[in-house]
């Protein structure tokens, strides 16, 4: 019953930008983290940044000071800005929402993510 559906994504050329989003749907419980992931074909989806309840950030290392998290708690919605993209950017992304203290977790279908050189 519940959904996530991410959208935004795109290519670029390196040093561009893009904004992704996550929007949740039919989902009643309050969402406690909303975190963004992404996944290059046949290789183990890797962590990108997560933002808590309370704001609480944090970012893969590689992502500092490009990325932005952000969450709009009444439309359900994560967006994650994406600044300076680099080629090594070049993944599927996929947003991850987890409700309760300690989840379920609910996963998006993830949205291309294409930076050219």
């Amino acid at each position: 019953q519940v959904q996530l559906v991410e959208s935004g994504g795109g290519s670029v050329q390196s040093g561009g930008s893009l904004r992704l989003s996550c929007t949740a749907y039919r989902m009643i419980a309050r969402v406690y983290d909303m975190a963004w992931y992404r996944q290059v074909h046949g290789i183990q989806r890797d962590f990108v940044a997560q933002i808590s309840m309370n704001g609480t950030t944090m970012y893969r290392e590689s992502v500092k000071g490009r990325f932005t998290i952000s969450r709009d708690n009444a439309k359900k919605t994560s967006y994650l800005q994406m600044n300076s993209l680099k080629p090594e950017d070049t993944s599927v992304y996929y947003c991850k929402f987890t409700v309760g203290p300690t989840g379920p977790a609910y996963w998006g279908g993830g949205t291309q993510v294409t930076v050219s050189s």
